[in-house]
């Protein structure tokens, strides 16, 4: 979940531009990752070192990240796993003679066991983090090899665990040694210099050119070379099949104007859903998905967070379109469905990032009983697409903001209209109910724009009296679940509101003992005439007991008289209604942050990217 970034530069590239720059300009980039403390480590006369506990733009003020020069430098934005967060816990980390310098995205399983080996030999720590082996195995190792590659090469085998690693010492000084394990790590490739990073945004100023790494590879750049060996064999890799060209913009992984990454991405979303669509629509392997699907014996379809609930979405969707059971479970909890698994089932993997170690787990652990694959994911060659038998992308773009919105709407676009096809593959989807939909899913674009429009301003002025409860209910049914379940997962981010989501009819047996005068409950009110009907009543039921109820449904509505506040969207088919409905719900959790103060992109606790179980 850390953020972190390399730089090698040449002699002539060094004189043109600070290394110092180059990399807090990267740590900015990749601060969604992690941002309880940061630190730099640069070689120019000698290895300097410097970090501590706070936001990276406070932390330069005081350090002078910016400031420092060299050829060589390493970044690190971190989420505390191990060790709380303060300037001693803050990456880079050194070994006992300030000679190795590391930086780590990841958890190690068996720390413990190597920090008393290494005690024992007489090393010396000084944080509570499981980073600070790795320095201290290089420079144990380094004492019986003397060559500064085949330490590190030593020291990765060593561990057990997640790992993205960097490291840099003056007696290599050109050189970033680098190895990865199940977390996230990409090389950039440019004229007179290399990058090692997270994730894209991070180099997108300097180059386009990009390789993913892969699980147990390990490596060093230098200002001219990239050298990858496969940790498993020992053998070099050519990288050149590797390489690919991101067509992302720079201006895609910025704010625009906008006050937030939040705020621009919602505003991004109608472009984004077309051109998933566009993509889906396009894609030669959907055809192959939909036969896996249609002739497997069971279907599952898992995330975590909000990709858990554009699998739910697929798992009520595909069901009612194809007539077949689809099974959701949130991935963390796959060890509970593992039993049931095997030979001819398939499993759907959503994660945006492809790199969520949950999910990936998942993948892994099905895949072993034999099960087939398919993965939705937003990042091409990341770990959950490169492990899937079929891979499906959306094309959201770059999402930087914590708190994903993008995620969920080109996901369920695509799902929808991968539900779509199994229906027609099952038979169970007639001719009419299908031309509906895909009517519908055509102007999905416009769908997303219209809601948009119509809806930012109500939810600004509804945000303002949520924004003053400490707590919430987001109720619906059916279809309307999964988005009801997002909309609360959205306040809870980054409002700090407390909001519990369910199906509206569980309200009699248990939490609508909680509703008292003016408290807060949500309606999501599908794209659904029967479903619309079954919630009147319990609207009606948490009127009676003084709750402020707010509705997000379609125009005309027979729910507008009941409820205290409204927000009509366009009505559509109910495959769609995470399109409409979902709008106004980000917006509502956004507006609402910003009222109380909170900075939407950057919430407590949390990171982008979740690369730890």
């Amino acid at each position: 979940m850390c953020g972190i970034i390399g730089a090698s530069l040449s002699n002539r590239v060094c004189r043109e531009l600070v290394i110092g720059e180059i990399v807090f300009n990267g740590l900015l980039r990749l601060e969604y990752r992690g941002y309880d403390s940061a630190g730099v480590a640069v070689i120019g006369d000698q290895l300097l070192v410097r970090k501590g506990k706070g936001k990276l733009r406070e932390l330069d003020a005081k350090l002078g990240f910016k400031g420092l020069h060299g050829c060589v430098g390493i970044g690190h934005t971190r989420w505390a796993t191990h060790g709380v967060p303060d300037d001693v816990n803050a990456h880079p980390h050194v070994d006992c003679k300030g000679v190795f310098a590391v930086v780590h995205n990841g958890v190690l399983e068996n720390f413990v066991e190597l920090k008393r080996m290494l005690q024992n030999k007489g090393h010396v720590f000084v944080s509570d983090t499981d980073t600070e082996v790795i320095p201290h195995l290089v420079e144990e190792y380094y004492r019986e090899t003397g060559d500064v590659f085949e330490s590190f090469k030593q020291a990765v085998k060593a561990l057990k665990g997640t790992y993205a690693i960097l490291l840099i010492t003056p007696l290599e000084p050109f050189k970033i040694f680098f190895a990865k394990k199940d977390s996230p790590l990409i090389i950039g490739l440019g004229v007179g210099f290399n990058l090692l990073a997270s994730d894209i945004p991070a180099v997108l100023p300097h180059t386009r050119k990009v390789v993913a790494l892969r699980d147990n590879w390990a490596g060093f750049i230098t200002p001219s070379e990239a050298y990858v060996e496969d940790l498993a064999t020992g053998k070099p890799v050519e990288l050149a099949e590797y390489v690919r060209i991101v067509e992302w913009s720079l201006s895609e992984a910025e704010k625009s104007g906008y006050p937030h990454f939040m705020l621009k991405e919602i505003h991004e979303q109608p472009r984004a859903v077309m051109e998933t669509l566009h993509g889906a629509l396009h894609d030669q392997l959907i055809p192959e998905a939909v036969e896996l699907l249609a002739n497997a014996e069971k279907v599952y379809v898992t995330g975590a967070g909000t990709s858990f609930h554009a699998a739910e979405h697929f798992s009520i969707t595909g069901t009612r379109l194809a007539g077949k059971p689809i099974i959701s479970f949130i991935s963390s909890e796959y060890d509970t469905y593992l039993p049931a698994a095997g030979e001819g089932d398939v499993l759907i993997v959503v994660s945006q990032s492809g790199e969520t170690m949950d999910s990936l787990k998942a993948l892994r652990a099905f895949k072993r009983k034999g099960v087939r694959v398919i993965s939705v994911s937003n990042v091409i060659d990341s770990a959950i697409p490169r492990e899937s038998h079929v891979t499906l992308y959306t094309r959201a773009g770059p999402e930087i903001g914590v708190a994903a919105t993008k995620t969920f709407t080109t996901q369920t676009t695509l799902l929808t209209y991968l539900a779509v096809r199994l229906g027609e593959a099952t038979g169970q989807l007639d001719a009419g109910e299908r031309e509906g939909i895909l009517r519908s899913i055509s102007s999905a674009g416009e769908l997303v724009k219209k809601a948009l429009e119509d809806t930012g301003e109500r939810a600004k002025k509804l945000a303002s009296a949520i924004s003053r409860s400490s707590s919430a209910y987001y109720l619906s049914r059916g279809v309307g679940v999964p988005v009801a379940k997002e909309g609360a997962l959205k306040i809870k981010e980054i409002a700090y509101i407390h909001a519990e989501s369910y199906p509206a009819g569980e309200s009699k047996h248990g939490p609508i003992a909680l509703v008292e005068k003016s408290f807060p409950v949500v309606f999501v009110i599908p794209n659904d005439t029967y479903l619309e009907t079954l919630l009147l009543g319990n609207i009606e039921e948490m009127k009676a007991r003084g709750a402020f109820t707010v509705g997000v449904g379609p125009e005309g509505s027979r729910a507008v008289e009941l409820l205290n506040d409204y927000i009509p969207v366009p009505r559509t088919h109910w495959a769609l209604t995470p399109l409409t409905h979902t709008i106004p719900l980000q917006l509502l959790a956004y507006y609402a942050a910003v009222e109380k103060g909170f900075d939407p992109d950057k919430p407590r606790n949390l990171a982008k990217t979740v690369t730890v179980e």
